[in-house]
């Protein structure tokens, strides 16, 4: 990430399709975390979102509400900008792609690069998700309809939306021109995309196999920006909501000086994505950015989802949580704590009623809430309210100073590479420790003793300086929190993190005569309990279909004898292949221990590129499956993989001390 003094980031603009639920808003709250953060540290910040609002979808939905697309619009982006407000997001821009501005932008963008000879007239012909607005091949379907010829009639997306086909003319960007460029500022660039299984992603899945043009216009859709000259054509939305990045700053090819807003921050520091759009930001943005002579942004991070037990949170899975409800029963603070703690690195963050409420209850209750309580209740009690001079009495005070600065190292280093988990990981560490440091110190006895109260007094301000410590780290995460504490312990809040010694505390500052708990606990089986219905709540109203869905999903349920029948033993890879008459598939020869080396098919050849390297690993394999032929060779059984939260799937190694043949129960 630039260390320079600006700091530019964006989220994904939103898609105005409905009400945004919790997962939803975790690029956002995150985006505003790390923009407060380099505010504290006194770098100019300029924080984008805003909403992507053209396309066939919203045509649809503003149809089906019997309203015209921008009165549909209007609406929607009220709320989410209600959402942002009660969330505290402090976005220094709302891009809108209906803003007249910016769709004269993106006509000369377009115009631009046709004039260069990126972009061409043609014809395309596929399969297209009006709901991923994201065209597809038929071998990138994730499942096909054929009619009883064995025509292909339609299929879903991977995403699981229905496709219907294409066939219209449209105006094509040379994506195949760059495809050797792009490849090249990855290896030269190893940090662009992050985190690097993204980024390996990119190249095996979509460059390696050969990049293809890429339809930029639909004459299908009415509702969106018109190409120059012949507007038949709607400019689609890889470059319309693309382009909002630059566009925001007022870029315009037209323009040989830029404004002063561009010149200022552009490039991005930072492009905050959802896993699912990765392709997009990384493959056909730096080309287009490329193809107008501008530089890239520094890096873009694809986060993964917050998920429920069952799988993504969805609204025709029934399994969503809104945040206004969270906000309104727990505070906006619990919530964004929660989102960001629970969230790892790059990967998949799981949702649980209970692990939330644990967490209120544990991080935030116990840990913090009542490290705050005790230390302004002990000021008060042994001190008359009045916070002491700071010095080094006690033993243990050498201990936490030097502390505090290990943990600044920490937490900087994780909030400086958008890694907020373990940020609030070190933030936690001082707060146990500071509640260790009071069993140790223990100030109740030295208060029993007149000779010892200066040392008494030095825990204090040990005390004191502690929290001062934690409330300036939590700004950029708790945006109410760092407030109260603050408040109680009677300090002014430190705006900038140059400012923030540990030693230098402010003395004769009185803290409030009577604490109030920032988290008090909350009764864990009730919690638990109304989480839960939030998420059963949204089951209702679901309609037939679905409920027939949730059905199935239950009759999915095995009795333990079926189980039983079901053998699983671990075997070494004796040999490993590709099959040489398939695209899929990985020929394995294993020993399962029982005097036989049996072939087992595996169609894993995408996330194993080089399988002779998984020779001498132990694997899981269903031993007592029947016997099949696939691409014309036979196959006795399965190996066990799994997918992790990036797509990608992994085999089920097992460690050595497990000889082939071992049972797996």
């Amino acid at each position: 990430m630039s260390t320079n003094k600006k700091f530019y980031i964006t989220t994904p603009i939103y898609y105005p399709s409905g009400r945004l639920q919790l997962g939803n808003t975790y690029t956002t709250v995150l985006a505003d975390s790390l923009a407060r953060f380099h505010r504290l540290k006194g770098e100019s910040v300029y924080f984008l979102t805003g909403s992507d609002e053209h396309g066939l979808k919203i045509e649809r939905k503003a149809e089906e509400n019997n309203q015209k697309p921008i009165e549909y619009l209007d609406e929607q982006i009220a709320n989410f900008k209600k959402l942002w407000k009660l969330m505290d997001i402090s976005y220094d821009q709302f891009i809108r792609t209906t803003d007249p501005e910016h769709e004269k932008k993106v006509q000369h963008i377009f115009s631009k690069l046709q004039e260069q000879g990126d972009i061409y007239k043609g014809e395309y012909v596929g399969w297209y998700s009006v709901s991923d607005e994201e065209y597809f091949t038929e071998s990138q379907l994730a499942e096909v309809y054929r009619d009883e010829s064995g025509k292909v009639i339609g299929g879903k997306a991977p995403s699981g939306h229905e496709v219907e086909l294409v066939k219209e003319e449209t105006y094509f960007f040379k994506m195949s021109k760059y495809a050797d460029w792009l490849l090249k500022y990855y290896q030269d660039h190893p940090n662009f995309i992050q985190p690097a299984s993204r980024m390996n992603e990119m190249i095996n899945n979509f460059i390696k196999p050969g990049l293809e043009d890429l339809a930029v216009t639909r004459t299908k859709v009415d509702w969106g920006v018109k190409v120059p000259g012949d507007p038949k054509h709607v400019i689609y939305v890889w470059i319309d909501a693309l382009s909002n990045y630059i566009t925001a700053l007022g870029y315009d090819p037209d323009q040989k000086q830029q404004p002063e807003l561009f010149e200022k921050f552009w490039p991005a520091n930072l492009h905050l994505v959802g896993k699912e759009i990765v392709r997009f930001h990384t493959i056909y943005w730096p080309i287009m950015l490329h193809a107008l002579n501008l530089p890239l942004p520094d890096e873009i991070l694809g986060h993964g989802w917050l998920i429920m037990k069952n799988g993504k949170m969805s609204k025709s899975k029934g399994n969503v949580i809104y945040p206004e409800t969270l906000i309104d029963r727990y505070g906006l603070d619990a919530v964004r704590y929660y989102l960001l703690k629970m969230m790892p690195y790059g990967n998949d963050g799981v949702f649980t009623p209970e692990d939330f409420v644990t967490r209120l209850n544990s991080d935030l209750a116990n840990d913090l809430g009542n490290l705050l309580s005790r230390t302004v209740s002990m000021i008060n009690l042994y001190n008359d309210g009045v916070i002491p001079k700071l010095s080094n009495l006690n033993k243990e005070d050498v201990s936490i100073e030097e502390l505090s600065v290990q943990i600044y190292k920490d937490y900087d280093e994780a909030m400086s590479t958008a890694n907020l988990g373990d940020a609030l990981d070190a933030v936690w560490t001082f707060i146990r420790r500071t509640n260790k440091y009071i069993d140790e110190t223990q100030p109740w006895v030295k208060a029993k003793d007149s000779s010892l109260k200066n040392e008494l007094n030095d825990v204090l301000a040990h005390l004191a300086a502690s929290l001062r410590f934690i409330g300036t780290l939590l700004q950029p995460i708790m945006t109410e929190t760092p407030k109260k504490i603050f408040e109680q312990l009677g300090l002014d809040q430190i705006s900038l993190i140059k400012d923030l010694n540990f030693l230098d505390l402010p003395e004769n500052s009185k803290v409030v005569e009577r604490p109030t708990s920032i988290f008090p606990r909350i009764k864990a089986k009730e919690e638990v309990e109304f989480v839960s219905k939030l998420v059963s709540k949204s089951t209702k109203g679901k309609g037939r279909a679905h409920m027939e869905e949730l059905k199935k999903e239950e009759q999915k349920s095995i009795q333990y004898d079926d189980f039983s029948k079901v053998k699983m033993v671990v075997a070494e890879i004796k040999e490993a292949e590709f099959l040489p008459n398939s695209e899929k598939l990985i020929k394995f020869i294993l020993d399962d221990g029982h005097n036989h080396h049996r072939q087992i098919l595996s169609g894993i050849r995408k996330w194993y590129p080089e399988p002779e390297k998984l020779i001498g690993k132990k694997v899981i394999i269903v031993a007592n499956l029947a016997a099949r032929k696939m691409a014309g060779s036979q196959s006795e059984g399965m190996i066990l993989a799994g997918e992790n939260g990036d797509g990608n799937v992994v085999l089920t190694l097992m460690p050595d001390v497990l000889e082939p043949g071992a049972e797996i129960s």
